[in-house]
């Protein structure tokens, strides 16, 4: 007998809820690099043609089909390698651990998306299978 506190029927719910939380707090990204929205000094003055600003544009179209789980399996590919260079980048070379580093975020957001690259979107999408 299996203990579940959550029945197995709701694993799709939990899925989705997942991917939109995920997305919203990963859209944050591009709207402070790409509109200041919100503020973070580190992206004053930031060039669209640059990496970060490259960045921002995969961060904004990726977290709105993210959120709207549109295209999902492929956008979280492309954004869990996004996660993965940003990672080795601009962490890894700092320290071995991603606590030291400052690299838990990018870690986790790169295996967050890696995980609905293979799962799929869940509920509450636009592309649910």
């Amino acid at each position: 007998m299996t203990l579940r506190i959550i029945p197995q029927r709701f694993a799709p719910h939990a899925q989705g809820l997942l991917r939109i939380a995920a997305a919203l707090l990963f859209l944050q990204h591009g709207t402070a690099k790409l509109f200041g929205v919100p503020h973070v000094a580190m992206f004053d003055g930031l060039q669209l043609i640059s990496l970060r600003g490259a960045a921002g544009i995969i961060e904004l179209v990726g977290g709105v089909l993210m959120l709207l789980g549109l295209f999902t399996r492929p956008v979280a590919f492309i954004l869990s390698g996004q996660m993965a260079v940003a990672y080795f980048l601009f962490h890894a070379g700092q320290d071995l651990w991603p606590i030291v580093n400052k690299g838990e975020l990018a870690a986790l957001y790169c295996f967050v998306f890696l995980f609905f690259a293979a799962a799929g979107p869940g509920a509450f999408a636009l592309d649910r299978e």
